[in-house]
């Protein structure tokens, strides 16, 4: 099936801030929409084979790559505003309606991805049938918890006079998967950057804040999914978040924690298992 697929990409304007790089996996007659939002340090062509999966299965899948990321133009590792990013995503999901008049959207985000997809859900309330988290940053790590203090003290300090500095995050690819594969072509990978800037650092921080407080608000069912092993983002967020849903909302989502998984559950050596629950969850 996966030959019918059409693989397509370009550019989106989605604000005042130039273009976006975009990715589109069509395949004939789509009955579904779907759209993809990528992590920190990342981009969303590195969903290709998920994208391709699901487009087989009947889905238009769309991705972009977000505000200093992947073949984004700016600078790297960095947005003057983090809810410039709820914005983007937002009038995307709005394109995406419009390019498929009549089909019911997922929203699938990963990792930071999906703070900026709990985010937009909790604050923009998006018109879309479906809600899937993946090892979402919805709780700051608590390893190295004083470092990670000094970081984010001197981030909310820079954002204010030096608010493109940039920072490293320390991030160890090896947390990411158990597939040494994944891990070697994340590390070769030439538009993967692990640079933040102070300002992008102190909004991310400040989002994850108030993203933690405001579960009650999400008006549409929720998957929430996470690897019992993450180390970059501790799955006690995704439980926490889950069980903050309103009670109507939580009895038709879902927290699904799958022991020994790492932070990039779609690329775990188990990844089609979880694509087949995100299937079946949606009604197929």
């Amino acid at each position: 099936m996966e030959n019918f697929v059409l693989r397509r990409e370009g550019r989106i304007a989605l604000s005042d801030r130039g273009e976006r790089y975009r990715y589109a996996w069509l395949p004939p007659a789509p009955r579904r929409a779907m759209i993809l939002v990528h992590g920190y340090a990342e981009h969303a062509g590195r969903y290709d084979a998920m994208a391709t999966w699901f487009a087989a299965r009947g889905f238009a899948v769309h991705a972009y790559d977000q505000a200093g990321h992947g073949r984004t133009r700016g600078p790297r590792g960095h947005v003057d505003r983090f809810e410039r990013l709820l914005d983007e995503l937002s009038r995307f999901v709005e394109q995406i309606a419009a390019d498929h008049p009549g089909l019911p959207i997922a929203l699938v985000g990963h990792s930071m991805g999906g703070l900026v997809v709990a985010a937009t859900a909790v604050f923009r309330r998006p018109a879309v049938e479906w809600i899937v988290l993946s090892g979402a940053l919805l709780e700051m790590p608590t390893a190295g918890s004083f470092d990670r203090r000094l970081r984010l003290l001197a981030a909310r300090f820079l954002s204010a006079i030096a608010p493109r500095i940039g920072l490293s995050t320390g991030l160890d690819a090896a947390g990411l998967s158990r597939d040494p594969e994944v891990v070697r072509r994340y590390l070769e990978d030439p538009y993967v950057k692990d640079r933040m800037s102070a300002r992008f650092a102190a909004g991310l921080a400040g989002m994850v804040e108030r993203v933690a407080s405001s579960a009650d608000r999400v008006e549409r069912p929720i998957l929430v999914l996470h690897g019992g092993d993450d180390p970059i983002c501790p799955v006690s967020g995704s439980r926490r978040f889950h069980a903050g849903l309103d009670p109507a909302i939580a009895n038709r989502s879902r927290l699904s924690v799958y022991p020994g998984l790492r932070h990039e559950i779609f690329n775990e050596p188990e990844h089609e298992a979880i694509w087949r629950e995100v299937l079946e969850w949606m009604g197929e």
